[in-house]
């Protein structure tokens, strides 16, 4: 399977915990579809919701088929949609938020927060931008594909780890040469 930078880490853990192999992708349509094709998986998916199937169809991203394919889960198992959304954890998180930044200075950005964690004994994804993984939770910082902005996303386990996981990133961002201000999330 294949799952783009955003998504959660209980999903990769899942399927890990489940027998099957996970690659986090870069973000973007045409980067998972090709990643798709390239590591010959059968499902891949973005946080956006698109889904791409390539098990005995083509591997495009159909809502459709994604929700034949879910009512076929429903089908095959004895437990209620209900009960099987019960069993996923409970996770804090924040939506995409997109904080305004030049094409040219969203890369240098990037560069410079990962050159200032670097050090750091959490463990970093720099598959799109950073992705920093601690006991609490992690936070993501990429540069946006398609507007001059920057990406960030973060996920904790409680309320007070998500609040320090957006702690962290406003901490990277202000170590920069950039100026950012700090009601990054509202």
């Amino acid at each position: 399977m294949i799952a783009d930078v955003k998504c959660s880490q209980v999903l990769f853990n899942e399927i890990k915990r489940l027998g099957g192999e996970i690659i986090m992708s870069q973000t973007g349509h045409s980067h998972v579809k090709n990643n798709l094709k390239k590591f010959k998986a059968e499902l891949a998916g973005e946080m956006s919701g698109h889904i791409f199937f390539a098990d005995n169809y083509y591997g495009f991203d159909d809502a459709l088929y994604a929700a034949v394919k879910m009512l076929e889960i429903i089908n095959d198992n004895e437990k209620k949609l209900s009960e099987l959304v019960d069993e996923i954890p409970i996770l804090y998180n924040t939506p995409e938020i997109r904080v305004e930044c030049d094409d040219e200075s969203k890369f240098k950005i990037i560069e410079e927060v990962l050159s200032n964690i670097k050090t750091t004994k959490n463990e970093i994804i720099c598959i799109d931008g950073v992705r920093v993984t601690n006991e609490q939770g992690w936070w993501l910082l990429r540069a946006s594909n398609t507007q001059p902005a920057l990406v960030v996303r973060c996920e904790s386990f409680s309320k007070d780890g998500l609040e320090n996981q957006k702690r962290n990133v406003v901490e990277a961002l202000k170590k920069t040469k950039y100026s950012f201000d700090d009601k990054i999330f509202g």
